[in-house]
């Protein structure tokens, strides 16, 4: 697809996956969100501090917006919802990175009591099917502090492979820390897709 013909992405929502609903974040995810924000075992790896309710607040109102895909720069955010109990357990996000170049990024952040079930697998995955297949994308990366040894095989389960270590590449939470970079090409994503 020519870069000039990637005009945004606007899903049709929610985003089914077998057990899950992606879709927009709502005011009444407060609690949930919540939940893991203010965790530390879950913020540890992300960009967002541990969170009281009333940052969880600030940080929800932001999310309301980023549902589409109109320019370069955004970020898709979602919210991950278990569709067994409703309940919101965590947030898939998909960066349009460049139009020229038709590049994105993926990131994921998942309550722990979830954890183990393959269900950041399977947000993840919708999120990069919405990246090459609606956005036409050519390559998706997702960046990994060092030392974030369940992303990155989770990274890597999903067909991404290593591209990348940058030493102290970020200072992030107070310290120098490396990061990974991890990619998926769009004819490597097809050709997985249609096995």
């Amino acid at each position: 697809m020519p870069a000039d013909r990637i005009d945004g992405l606007r899903p049709s929502y929610p985003v089914r996956t077998a057990r899950l609903d992606l879709r927009p974040h709502r005011r009444d995810d407060l609690a949930d969100l919540f939940a893991f924000h203010s965790r530390p075992e879950v913020v540890r790896y992300t960009p967002w501090p541990v969170r009281d309710l009333e940052q969880t607040r600030v940080a929800l109102e932001a999310k309301l917006d980023r549902h589409t895909l109109t320019e370069e720069g955004q970020w898709l955010v979602l919210a991950i919802e278990l569709r067994e109990t409703g309940t919101v357990i965590g947030e898939v996000l998909l960066k349009w990175a460049s139009r020229a170049d038709r590049q994105g990024e993926l990131g994921f952040a998942l309550h722990t009591d979830y954890h183990g079930r393959g269900l950041a697998a399977e947000a993840a995955e919708a999120m990069l099917r919405l990246g090459f297949d609606e956005l036409g994308l050519h390559r998706i990366c997702a960046v990994v502090v060092a030392g974030n040894t369940a992303s990155a095989r989770l990274l890597e389960r999903l067909g991404m492979r290593r591209e990348a270590h940058f030493v102290h590449n970020a200072f992030f939470k107070g310290q120098w820390i490396d990061e990974l970079v991890f990619a998926f090409r769009d004819d490597e994503w097809r050709a997985r897709r249609d096995r």
